[in-house]
């Protein structure tokens, strides 16, 4: 069986992964937004942004396999099948669809084994989170934010992280939601909530925290009256590749576990 062998990456996930898998030789064009790893950006030509593409730039690269994320990126994809291109665009929003594009992009590149020994890896790492969280006296309401204008709460992946650390996600009933509109909430919404943590990851720039905790209101807000407001930066926690669990839930775990922590210090 021939395998691709000059494989374009319109996102920074399935580059994550084939490098993690041991075939990053396959790659001839990544995305201008990965992030991991950083060698990627120096070895391999960028040819898309996230919504935009240079088409005929990818078409020179001579692409057998054009692998991308997300219905925001069907016009691109669409524009390479009329040319002729084989194209797979993923659309994972949870932890196991995550872990079933690393399979399936195994099995794309005749990597299934190593595939599945990575996913085995990021299952070990979220049991292992999972048995920490049982330990935990309480489970803390985390409020996350994804944008701040309109204020958009968190995605079903994020919302997943927080409840494997041991948290409760603040608006369970909307993080199911794949678009971003569905998922828009009112600052007063929060405040009905009440949680004891805050986590911001502004997609694409800095959160500024001294913005959300000087909205109306949110200085009654549990976790603005505790120091509980925290950054996590959306290239750890909004790329759905297996940063997700290799820094994303790394870093939800240690706020919960620091939220616990003063709680602990406050009953004694």
């Amino acid at each position: 069986m021939n395998y691709p062998q000059r494989i374009v990456c319109l996102t920074t996930e399935p580059t994550e992964v084939l490098y993690l898998l041991g075939e990053q030789e396959r790659i001839v064009g990544i995305s201008g937004f990965t992030t991991r790893p950083t060698i990627a950006r120096k070895e391999k030509p960028k040819i898309a942004a996230f919504t935009s593409a240079n088409i005929d730039k990818i078409l020179a690269l001579k692409p057998d396999l054009v692998i991308g994320f997300s219905n925001l990126q069907a016009d691109i994809a669409a524009s390479l099948i009329r040319a002729g291109v084989e194209v797979h665009i993923f659309n994972q929003r949870s932890i196991a669809q995550m872990l079933n594009m690393i399979a399936t992009l195994g099995s794309l590149v005749g990597a299934a084994d190593k595939a599945h020994a990575l996913i085995k890896e990021l299952e070990l790492a979220i049991a292992q989170a999972k048995q920490q969280a049982s330990l935990l006296p309480a489970k803390p309401i985390v409020y996350f934010e994804e944008w701040n204008d309109p204020i958009i709460c968190s995605i079903k992946w994020a919302a997943e992280l927080i409840e494997i650390a041991g948290g409760q996600d603040c608006f369970p009933e909307l993080s199911q939601f794949h678009s971003a509109k569905d998922r828009t909430i009112q600052p007063n919404q929060v405040i009905e909530r009440q949680p004891d943590i805050i986590i911001g990851s502004w997609c694409g720039k800095k959160f500024q925290p001294e913005q959300v905790i000087a909205r109306d209101g949110w200085e009654n807000i549990p976790a603005v009256k505790n120091g509980m407001v925290f950054e996590i930066k959306s290239v750890d926690i909004l790329q759905p590749g297996p940063s997700l669990i290799t820094h994303g839930l790394q870093q939800v775990q240690a706020i919960i576990q620091q939220w616990a922590s003063v709680q602990s210090n406050h009953r004694i």
